[in-house]
């Protein structure tokens, strides 16, 4: 950001001194509006260079070319990786338990303590 800042400023630095020096070359010059047009025409200069500068940043952008031959390589390691991997309930059984609701496993439990006082006998 601080290049863009930067590089407007000296555009409208040029776009001040140039107006200036034109308009100075009239003959019924008048300071005051001399001043006021130049630096109106620096605002102009200034706020006109970001879209120019991105116009020319993207005219001038080269991309990486990408041959075929790199594409299926690619494509190559992913279905190798793809295959290597193992399913996440393999490697953690206890994984399972987190897709569930929490207040079904409740209700389970809570199902299991009602049939054990059930068969248990009285004291």
């Amino acid at each position: 950001m601080y290049g863009s800042f930067l590089y407007n400023c000296w555009a409208a630095l040029l776009g001040f001194s140039a107006y200036f020096a034109l308009a100075l070359q009239q003959p019924y010059a008048m300071p005051l509006k001399t001043l006021i047009g130049s630096f109106v025409t620096a605002l102009v200069v200034f706020l006109f260079a970001y879209p120019v500068r991105l116009l020319l940043g993207y005219v001038l952008f080269t991309p990486e070319e990408v041959t075929l031959a790199q594409v299926e390589k690619a494509k190559g390691k992913q279905e190798q990786k793809e295959e290597l991997q193992i399913p996440d309930f393999e490697r953690n059984p206890a994984m399972e338990f987190e897709d569930e609701n929490g207040e079904e496993i409740a209700k389970v439990v809570r199902t299991m303590m009602h049939s054990e006082e059930q068969t248990l006998p009285n004291h």
